[in-house]
């Protein structure tokens, strides 16, 4: 029983730490990248379509995103989506083609970045952490129910503690990483 708690917190733990890598490729480094549009939605024959489902996305060169639309009439939706999103972008178009150039980052908006970037591994840690109390909660349920001894549930509560540790530390590990893009002039 200990064990299943403890696969599952494991489990947990590390799609919060994927989770968390993965929000961080939305926050905008000095280099173009598709993961920065990929959450936008263009209003596609009256309904809200990901922007990866009606036009191909390529990074052209180190500031430049190309994406290209699969039908010559939803051009404009594709614009009037990267317009309305929160990026502060301007698409150019040029026929079908929209081409979005990714201004260098001031020393002021990159500070600013890292201040999200730390926010948001602080609420990834907050969520792992829920997940170790969680689990201790479980633990402690089964003392009561008398299915584990006083031994075991300190055991598991070191091991839980260990597997905490070490997502933890991939968070770190993912700020830190990310630090070092957006620094990266």
């Amino acid at each position: 029983m200990l064990n299943d708690i403890k696969k599952d917190s494991q489990n947990r733990m590390t799609k919060s730490v994927e989770a968390f890598r993965h929000d961080l490729t939305k926050i905008r480094t000095g280099r173009a990248s598709t993961a920065l549009v990929d959450h936008l939605k263009v209003n596609y024959h009256g309904s809200e379509m990901p922007l990866g489902q009606v036009a191909s996305v390529q990074v052209s060169d180190a500031r430049t995103l190309t994406i290209t639309p699969w039908e010559k009439q939803i051009v404009g939706a594709v614009e009037k989506a990267i317009l309305a999103s929160d990026l502060g972008l301007t698409p150019n178009t040029a026929g079908t083609v929209i081409r979005i150039n990714l201004p260098a980052l001031t020393e002021e908006r990159r500070k600013e970045l890292t201040k999200v970037v730390h926010a948001q591994s602080e609420d990834a840690k907050v969520a792992i952490r829920n997940i170790r109390r969680d689990a201790n909660h479980q633990a402690k349920e089964l003392l009561k129910d008398k299915k584990v001894t006083e031994d075991e549930l300190r055991s598991f509560e070191g091991e839980i503690q260990k597997i905490t540790d070490s997502a933890i530390k991939d968070v770190d590990g993912v700020v830190k990483a990310k630090e070092q893009e957006l620094m990266a002039v």
